[in-house]
C-alpha cells in the first residue's frame, strides 16, 4: 500500500478526533502525517485535548488545502462545523473523511457530495458501528436471507454527560438524535432501506436546567412494522445497554453491548457480544457469541486508505447512500 499523505483539521471533546488522530499517528506505515489546524478557536475551548498534537505541525486550513502533496484530510470539528470544512476539502480536490453525519445545511452537504463526485476522490464517513465485525456479521446473515423478512429493529445508543454536554446539545436541532442517534438510523437505513414516515420525538429533559435536546426518539415506519432509535444522555449505565435488535420472520438477534472496551484502562480494543434466537419456544435461551477484540478507528482509518489506494472498493456506502443517510438523519431530528 502506498503510504499517504494526510492531514487533520479539528478535534473537540465530542467527536471522534483525538481517537482518529491517534490511530493515524500510530499506523505509520499506512500514512505520513503532515500536520493539523485546529479552526473555530478549538485550542481555546479544549484544551484537554491538545496534549495529542504536541510535536506534530500546525498548520492553517488555507495551508493544508493548499498543499498539493496532502493526499486526504480527516475533518474532525464539532458537528455543526463539519460540512464547512468538508466542502473546503472536496473543492480543493483531496479524498476526505469526515466524522458523521455534517452540519444541519442541506445545500451545503449536497454541493459537498457533488463536488466529491465531480473529482472522483474518496469520500466516508465516521460511522464506527459498520466496522463493529459482529455488526458485520449480522448484516451477512441479514442479506442471505437467515433472518426473514425483517419486521422491526430497535437500536439503542445512551450515555450520561455533565450539564455542559447537555446545553451544547442546543446547537444542533434534534441534540443526542443528530449527535449521536445518526450512528442508529445509519444501521435501520442500512438494513431496512428507507422508511415510509418518520416521527422525530426529541424533548429536553430540563435535568439540572439543561436546555438541549438530551432524550431523543425516533420511530420510522415500515410496511411491515414499526422501528425505533432511542438515544438520551442521561442514562446512567447507557454505555453497557446500547443495543441493535433486529426482529425478523425466521430469527431475532440482538447485540448488546454494542461494544465494550476489553480492558479500558490499558487498551482501546473492544468487543461486541450478541445473542441469537430461532426456536419458537417461550423458553429459548437463545445462542450467545462473541466478536474477536478490535479497535474501530483502526479499521475505518486504514480502510479510508485502502479505497484512496483502489485495494477496496465500497460498494454499499456510496455518495447516494451517504446524501440519502443524511437527509434521513435530518428528518428524524425534526428538520425538514
Amino acid at each position: 500500500m502506498r503510504k499517504l499523505r494526510i492531514a487533520q483539521i479539528g478535534t473537540s471533546e465530542m467527536s471522534h478526533g483525538n481517537q482518529i488522530w491517534g490511530s493515524v499517528t500510530k499506523q505509520t506505515d499506512i500514512f505520513e502525517v503532515v500536520g493539523f489546524a485546529l479552526p473555530e478557536n478549538e485550542r481555546e475551548k479544549f484544551p484537554k485535548q491538545m496534549k495529542a498534537f504536541e510535536g506534530y505541525r500546525e498548520m492553517t486550513v488555507d495551508e493544508i488545502l493548499s498543499d498539493p502533496t496532502i493526499d486526504g484530510v480527516f475533518v474532525e470539528t464539532e458537528e455543526i462545523y463539519l460540512t464547512k470544512y468538508a466542502l473546503m476539502v472536496a473543492k480543493a480536490g483531496k479524498h476526505l473523511h469526515m466524522e458523521k453525519p455534517g452540519g444541519q445545511n442541506l445545500k451545503d452537504f449536497e454541493e459537498m457530495i457533488e463536488t466529491i463526485r465531480q473529482s472522483g476522490k474518496v469520500f466516508s464517513t465516521g460511522y464506527m458501528y459498520r466496522y463493529n465485525p459482529k455488526v458485520r456479521e449480522i448484516l451477512k446473515q441479514i442479506e442471505d436471507g437467515e433472518l426473514g423478512e425483517i419486521v422491526s429493529i430497535d437500536a439503542q445508543m445512551s450515555c450520561t454527560h455533565d450539564t455542559w454536554v447537555r446545553n451544547w446539545l442546543s446547537c444542533m436541532k434534534g441534540g443526542m438524535i443528530f449527535f449521536l442517534g445518526c450512528h442508529l438510523v445509519d444501521l435501520i437505513y442500512r438494513i431496512q432501506g428507507a422508511p415510509q414516515n418518520i416521527i422525530p420525538l426529541s424533548r429536553s429533559t430540563g435535568i439540572e436546567g439543561a436546555v438541549g435536546e438530551d432524550f431523543g426518539m425516533a420511530v420510522l415506519e415500515y410496511k411491515n412494522g414499526v422501528s425505533t432509535v432511542k438515544t438520551t444522555d442521561v442514562q446512567h449505565g447507557g454505555f453497557p445497554e446500547r443495543q441493535l435488535l433486529v426482529i425478523g420472520s425466521k430469527k431475532t438477534v440482538v447485540v448488546r453491548p454494542l461494544e465494550m472496551y476489553t480492558d479500558p484502562k490499558n487498551s482501546p480494543l473492544q468487543h461486541t457480544d450478541a445473542v441469537e434466537y430461532s426456536a419458537k419456544s417461550w423458553l429459548d435461551k437463545g445462542v450467545q457469541s462473541r466478536s474477536v477484540d478490535y479497535d474501530r478507528y483502526d479499521t475505518m482509518t486504514s480502510t479510508f486508505a485502502k479505497r484512496i489506494n483502489g485495494e477496496y472498493e465500497e460498494k454499499v456506502y456510496t455518495l447516494d447512500y451517504e446524501l440519502e443517510l443524511y437527509k434521513l438523519v435530518l428528518k428524524c431530528s425534526g428538520i425538514n
